[in-house]
């Protein structure tokens, strides 16, 4: 097996197709069918399957092309850090939900470094993106939270993909909703109070689990919910709609602006906001100086006591 086969398959997955894959990869279609056959026969096992419709991937040949894609990643930082001649950019990337607080930090972190000598991306996104961003090291750390219903699958599926969980800070739960709205007043608010008005959830894609839904109590059987795929339509549908969302203690009003409110939510249910990394990497000084920036929220997370948000 050779980083040559698994870049062939790799590129083979993402066109599904034999014919344009070669193309892409600039050699015969007869080369690569080959190439892929001489991988599967040392393997013993199928990795796709082909069809007049193209080609479709196996079960455990997704497994193999996670790890294959990882190998290719860790063999282009090599290459960029002590092959290419070429003096490249430091680079640090985040993949998280959807959090304000988040984005705010790494506007600071983005401020002390600047974009001269460093490279960013941040990246907003499903929780099962975020799980493959950080295990493909395409995101060096993810942001996320556990709670007790999805603490045992999630951890589960971080031990599979050799990940690891440390939280960052704990947090009561919120319903977040325009400053207009005519809830807006409550001094703590019930599901049944909400229950007249749109709940907002984001999009998980193909991976709508419940274990990756990004708010809590996302098992409720909720009478109205529309699904979100970025935060600035949500805050629209909040203004328009009458909708709300849950969310953590921790919000930032300079991002998001004096229009909307977080209120207390009467539940017993608590949150813990925290990141994932490889296992026994040790993170970069970028990432060590974000996540110094993220514990910092630790003491700006609302209390339920608090009244004024």
């Amino acid at each position: 097996m050779t980083l040559q086969q698994l870049r062939y398959a790799v590129t083979v997955a993402e066109h599904r197709s034999i014919n344009k894959a070669a193309n892409s990869l600039f050699i015969t279609q007869p080369s690569l069918s080959g190439s892929l056959k001489d991988l599967e026969q040392e393997l013993n096992m199928q990795i796709f399957v082909r069809s007049n419709k193209g080609i479709t991937t196996t079960p455990k040949g997704e497994v193999f092309l996670g790890y294959a894609r990882q190998m290719l990643e860790y063999y282009n930082i090599i290459e960029n850090k002590f092959v290419s001649k070429e003096t490249s950019r430091k680079y640090f990337s985040v993949s998280t939900q959807h959090y304000s607080f988040a984005v705010e930090a790494f506007i600071k972190l983005v401020g002390e470094f600047g974009t001269d000598e460093y490279e960013f991306a941040f990246y907003e996104t499903k929780t099962h993106e975020i799980i493959q961003n950080v295990k493909m090291l395409k995101s060096e750390i993810g942001i996320l939270y556990l709670n007790d219903f999805n603490r045992m699958a999630l951890t589960k599926i971080f031990r599979r993909e050799e990940l690891e969980f440390l939280p960052l800070f704990d947090s009561s739960i919120f319903v977040y909703l325009s400053a207009d709205h005519p809830l807006s007043a409550s001094k703590k608010l019930s599901i049944d109070q909400l229950s007249s008005y749109p709940c907002l959830s984001f999009e998980q894609g193909d991976k709508n689990s419940f274990y990756f839904a990004e708010e809590v109590l996302s098992t409720l059987d909720y009478k109205r919910i529309i699904k979100v795929d970025d935060r600035a339509t949500a805050l629209n549908f909040m203004k328009g709609l009458g909708a709300y969302t849950f969310i953590s203690g921790v919000w930032c009003r300079n991002l998001i602006g004096s229009g909307y409110k977080v209120i207390p939510l009467d539940t017993k249910e608590v949150m813990t906001v925290g990141y994932i990394k490889q296992q026994n990497m040790k993170l970069s000084i970028l990432a060590e100086k974000y996540v110094n920036e993220l514990k910092k929220y630790s003491d700006k997370v609302i209390k339920i006591s608090e009244t004024e948000c």
